[in-house]
């Protein structure tokens, strides 16, 4: 059995490859059950989120408690599915990092105004990172889909110098990135708004949000989790990454519903149709769209394929 640390989990995951496996997962044949969710304390949880295709069985393992020096810690366990043995454990984190922001870059690549050139990222934890280098990679890689690059990316976070921070990094990396202090501002200038946050209030208002925005929300995966107010779903035409996921666990559609603000049908479809071709995601130019990902261990299979095939060549 082979051990894929962080760092070959990475090497592994080129951002184009990924979002081309990412899309021919969604629009496969696997098999994804609903994860399981234990309570291990008042605090702490364990998730087990597993998937499985013809070629292998993968089983993530999720512990998040807060008292840890790092709240959310995850293992991949990969295994072959004709016979059962224990392939390849691989760094829960990174395959994280890299799955969930490919797949929201994915989705931007389809509900994003084409010419979209300004995203501002909410948020400074380690997700935020990965999400500006995964939309600025395959802004550049559109492909067909005739996307214009970023000219610009904002990034905010409650603490200005953290924000300042991150802005280093990718503007090091060679990034057209500056953080910003003024939230309203930003979101009033961005066309893309991605937010990664563990926020349990509104961070973004509806009424901020110019025609033709797209949201990209992977913070909130608890029903007691807001990125959005009210106002930003209701004007939006949502998407989710799955229905079991996000009605289940997304407090920024979950609290809407139970409000009657909005009906379960507000949400137009998920992504495997929007992949698919089976709707149109965004119907004109002054759309706003919401994309909602929760995460889903479907994305986790498409990455494990794809460091598993590197690695046999």
């Amino acid at each position: 059995m082979k051990i894929f640390d962080a760092a070959a989990v990475h090497a592994a995951l080129d951002w184009s490859l990924l979002a081309d496996a990412i899309e021919r997962a969604f629009k496969g044949t696997a098999h994804v059950p609903l994860r399981h969710a234990h309570g291990l304390s008042k605090d702490d949880a364990l998730l087990l989120m597993p998937a499985w295709d013809s070629q292998i069985i993968l089983l993530k393992l999720v512990t998040v408690i807060p008292s840890a020096p790092d709240t959310v810690q995850a293992t991949v366990l990969v295994v072959d599915r004709a016979t059962g043995e224990p392939l390849a454990v691989l760094d829960g984190e990174a395959v994280t990092l890299r799955r969930t922001a490919a797949t929201s870059a994915l989705a931007a690549q389809h509900l994003a105004l084409p010419d979209a050139e300004t995203l501002l990222v909410v948020g400074t934890g380690r997700l935020s990172l990965w999400m500006a280098r995964a939309h600025a990679a395959l802004r550049v890689a559109g492909g067909d889909r005739h996307v214009r690059p970023l000219r610009r990316i904002l990034v905010w976070g409650r603490n200005l110098e953290s924000a300042q921070k991150l802005a280093h990094t990718l503007e090091f990396e060679g990034l057209p990135v500056q953080a910003v202090d003024n939230l309203e501002k930003a979101s009033r200038q961005a066309q893309i708004i991605c937010c990664a946050t563990t926020s349990k209030a509104p961070l973004i208002r509806g009424d901020w949000l110019a025609a033709g925005t797209h949201l990209d929300l992977v913070g909130s995966f608890k029903p007691d989790m807001r990125e959005v107010d009210d106002a930003a779903v209701v004007k939006s035409r949502v998407i989710v990454d799955t229905y079991q996921g996000a009605l289940a666990e997304a407090g920024d559609l979950v609290q809407p519903i139970k409000n009657g603000l909005i009906q379960r049908d507000h949400v137009a479809g998920d992504l495997a149709g929007l992949l698919k071709k089976e709707y149109e995601g965004r119907k004109n130019s002054g759309d706003i769209t919401l994309f909602k990902s929760v995460g889903t261990a479907l994305e986790d299979l498409a990455a494990a394929h794809l460091i598993m095939k590197r690695d046999q060549r």
